[in-house]
């Protein structure tokens, strides 16, 4: 089978759906299927362009700044190679249906498909947003859904919900003080005095509760907790919290974006994170998950999730806190959390979803 992917944004770009596309496009391939991926072109800092990556074709389109005008751009760089349209068995776009709004009706017997994979930022989505969903949906002949709010938010009806993958780490955890974690140093229990490594992982913005972490963690400091905190991940309030780190005196480690995650999770004792990948990531090194949420789509993409029980979900810094207090003094309520947590993602395979995939393209 013949598969055409579009994204935004692709590998080497770091992100959850560029993540979920390549990985989906391995285990493809592996299964014998031809997959290409077209996209937007990266900035001058990434060297891949046009290429062939493990096996999948990249087409990087150049769709300009910004604006009204943009997806003219789009529309104008697919046509120009529409015979990746006229080839493929199956197109199936990631968020991104517009790019292939007019040829829908241009190739009206092509094969098209959607994957919702989330929202529109920090808001609450508007009449534009559900109407652009609404739209993908109609037009499309099937639709993967990440995440059960979307049915709620949007009125998006899926034909598949999922969460996400995870590859799950091959190297035998050791277990200090029934905490799974790599590195053999012993520790103390939470609440001791040996200093514990704390994970964030996630864009620097208001939706992913960057402040709201730094703040719980400011109060466990002014209990005399020792930690020290690493910051994985960019975004505008980068400054902002580098800044009430420094001030608050918290040992945080800001590193940006990095490619690869797995050694930091290994490392850390407990993770904040409230986004799918971050979450299952984090759930498969057997990590204890702080999630918060600043709103309501935000609370229900968290709350209405089936690993939700496996995590602490908090609305505000202060209930954070109390929830960060509560599981690091209350071993038997954390690991069991850690261990259902675990028996869950396990299931959560690469190949499992591209199964999915499959069984989606050959039912519609």
């Amino acid at each position: 089978m013949r598969v055409l992917f579009l994204s935004r944004l692709f590998y080497p770009h770091i992100g959850g759906v560029e993540k979920h596309v390549v990985e989906v496009s391995r285990r493809l391939i592996k299964l014998g299927h031809e997959v290409t991926v077209v996209t937007e072109i990266l900035p001058q800092q990434f060297k891949i362009q046009n290429s062939k990556i493990e096996g999948i074709t990249v087409l990087r389109v150049n769709a300009g700044r910004d604006g009204y005008f943009k997806k003219f751009r789009i529309w104008r760089e697919i046509f120009k190679n529409r015979k990746l349209i006229q080839d493929a068995d199956v197109v199936h776009a990631h968020d991104v249906f517009f790019w292939y709004l007019p040829f829908r009706f241009l190739y009206p017997s092509k094969k098209i498909f959607t994957t919702f994979h989330g929202y529109e930022g920090d808001k609450i989505p508007g009449f534009k947003a559900k109407l652009m969903h609404k739209i993908a949906e109609k037009l499309s002949h099937g639709n993967i859904c990440v995440g059960e709010f979307l049915k709620k938010w949007y009125g998006t009806k899926p034909n598949y919900v999922t969460y996400g993958a995870v590859k799950i780490p091959k190297f035998k955890l050791q277990i200090t003080n029934k905490f799974q974690i790599q590195n053999s140093r012993p520790r103390q229990d939470f609440g001791g005095q040996a200093k514990q490594k704390i994970l964030f992982l996630g864009r620097l913005e208001e939706e992913t509760g960057i402040m709201e972490y730094l703040k719980a963690l400011r109060l466990l400091k002014e209990k005399n907790y020792k930690f020290e905190v690493t910051v994985l991940g960019d975004g505008s309030l980068f400054k902002k919290a580098e800044k009430f780190s420094k001030k608050h005196k918290i040992k945080a480690f800001f590193k940006g974006f990095v490619p690869n995650i797995d050694p930091y999770l290994k490392k850390s004792d407990f993770i904040f994170t409230s986004r799918y990948l971050g979450i299952l990531e984090a759930l498969s090194f057997q990590k204890l998950i702080f999630a918060a949420y600043n709103n309501e789509i935000k609370k229900d993409y968290l709350q209405m999730a089936p690993f939700a029980k496996y995590i602490s979900i908090s609305p505000n810094y202060r209930i954070l806190y109390d929830q960060i207090n509560y599981y690091l003094r209350h071993e038997k309520k954390r690991n069991q959390m850690i261990d259902q947590g675990f028996e869950w993602v396990k299931n959560e395979t690469w190949k499992k979803m591209a199964e999915a995939y499959l069984k989606l393209w050959k039912k519609n």
